[in-house]
């Protein structure tokens, strides 16, 4: 028997229009990644043209809260979809979310399973679909549908188009899902590794003083001298040092540091020289030291002026012979190692005093380098400032900007942590500023107390109290007393900002007229 329903004229045939309504909607999914947005509009538009449906609406899964929301829709307002918003398992979009399972309500205004929470309901649907989007059979959405007198009355086929539909828009916005999350995955990829490549070698400013380092370290970087870094704590002694590794004929060969103050002397022997199995009760294998692993290349030897008396004698032997034995070995190793040592401390009063060996102290000042004071480096102040406010901007996901009393301030600070304590304030301003301008008050709330700052000294805690205090008043106000909103925008808790209004006696009447 011949089936008649699809004699010409083809265009005119059900089958046709269905599979040609399919096709369009391929079309419009492979745009999705161009533009989901525009490429779910368009398909619900397809659905809601072929088959006089009244609403066309997909419902994205949000996981962690367990609901169902609309991420694109034809046939409801703004505010509508807003509305529309489905526990798992609520009504009808909710159950074919649950079971996986279309579930159809043949007559929308006489069943209870259909909640009508868009409160968009006309006199015109009669029925409603709602079909699960599975993709390998994850649930990731639902596709509904309300249906008029004109839509076509084979539920069974229509099922049928829609769930392919719902697969094919379930797979779209996974893959779309998958390349917004690889695209952010290589940006913090590459923006991870230029951080790595770049800022821990550059040595930025141009003030006089970091000149002559720079000149220092290009006229004895490929000379296998020893090196003595001398200044205070966070001055960069270790970035001079790097540099100095950098731009060596040693280059490619390996660059160890130590600290020699951040190791427990019973410890720092076996770190420096290494140890063989059994040397000590915790020696289960033998273990190569610092100098070992630093054979053909750099060694930095961080505050040297911490070395026991004992570990002195020792270091000048290897800085002599370039020579040692392990811990509990007998066997004379030699290396071939430049040394770079650093320190904080006065090593020639410690000479005087008896602390610190002569000898040692002159076969590691072959050629010294000052690590300048930040206070002494004048604009390269604002050049650091700048360079870390925007490495934490990066890091963090904020904007700021400095105004020019803020960098005033900056440029008027003594610094007694230098270049770390600059690090450090930028980071606490990109996460407690309450704006994008950073301006001086900022900066004062963010610096020590008791140092100099634009000639004044500022003297009592009280000073940083009331100045937080109406730091608070005004985000709190540009925020319309709204607690929450004001307290993620000074980077802190709910409970946090509480804790501060209760605190410092912020009343409704200091933030609300």
């Amino acid at each position: 028997m011949v089936d008649t329903t699809c004699i010409s004229p083809i265009k005119d045939c059900p089958r046709y229009q269905e599979l040609r309504v399919l096709y369009d909607i391929s079309l419009a999914l492979r745009e999705s990644a161009l533009g989901i947005e525009t490429a779910f509009e368009k398909t619900l538009q397809l659905l809601k043209k072929h088959f006089y449906m009244d609403k066309s609406i997909y419902y994205g899964l949000n996981d962690e809260q367990n609901e169902l929301y609309v991420f694109s829709s034809i046939g409801l307002s703004r505010q509508q979809e807003l509305l529309c918003t489905y526990k798992i398992g609520e009504g009808a979009t909710g159950m074919a979310a649950e079971f996986k399972e279309p579930v159809v309500i043949e007559n929308v205004h006489h069943n209870t399973l259909f909640l009508n929470k868009s409160r968009s309901l006309k006199k015109s649907e009669i029925s409603y679909l709602a079909i699960p989007a599975l993709s390998h059979h994850q649930l990731l959405g639902v596709l509904g549908v309300s249906l008029t007198q004109q839509s076509l009355d084979n539920f069974e086929e229509l099922i049928t188009i829609l769930s392919i539909t719902a697969s094919w828009l379930a797979q779209s916005k996974q893959m779309h899902q998958t390349i917004i999350d690889e695209k952010k995955r290589l940006k913090e990829e590459k923006l991870y590794y230029k951080e790595e490549i770049l800022s821990p070698h550059e040595i930025l400013g141009h003030s006089v003083p970091i000149q002559t380092v720079l000149e220092m370290i290009h006229k004895v970087a490929q000379t296998d001298s020893t090196i003595f870094i001398s200044g205070e704590t966070g001055t960069g002694k270790e970035l001079i040092a790097k540099a100095l590794h950098n731009c060596s004929l040693r280059k490619e060969k390996p660059y160890i540091k130590l600290n020699c103050a951040a190791i427990p002397e019973n410890l720092l022997e076996s770190e420096l020289f290494g140890h063989e199995k059994g040397a000590f009760t915790d020696a289960k294998e033998m273990r190569k030291g610092r100098f070992e692993l630093a054979d053909e290349g750099t060694l930095f030897l961080d505050e040297v002026g911490d070395l026991s008396l004992n570990l002195q004698a020792k270091l000048l032997r290897v800085l002599q012979e370039q020579e040692f034995e392990r811990l509990g070995g007998v066997k004379t190793i030699k290396v071939n190692v430049r040394i770079v040592a650093a320190t904080n401390r006065n090593l020639k009063e410690m000479v005087r005093e008896g602390r610190f060996r002569e000898d040692l102290f002159y076969r590691l000042n072959v050629i010294p380098i000052f690590s300048p004071p930040l206070r002494d480096r004048g604009d390269d102040i604002i050049v650091l400032a700048r360079h870390f406010l925007e490495h934490f901007c990066r890091r963090h996901g904020k904007e700021r900007l400095l105004t020019s009393d803020a960098e005033a301030m900056l440029k008027a600070y003594a610094w007694p942590g230098n270049i770390r304590e600059l690090e450090n304030s930028m980071e606490r301003i990109v996460l407690l500023a309450p704006s994008l301008h950073v301006d001086s008050h900022v900066i004062l709330s963010v610096l020590p107390a008791k140092n100099e700052v634009t000639n004044k000294e500022v003297e009592t805690k009280a000073d940083l109290e009331d100045l937080e205090r109406q730091t608070i008043i005004k985000v709190l106000r540009e925020c319309g007393g709204v607690k929450l909103k004001a307290a993620k925008k000074l980077g802190m808790s709910n409970r946090q900002i509480g804790y501060k209004i209760q605190k410092f006696d912020i009343g409704i009447g200091d933030y609300l007229e």
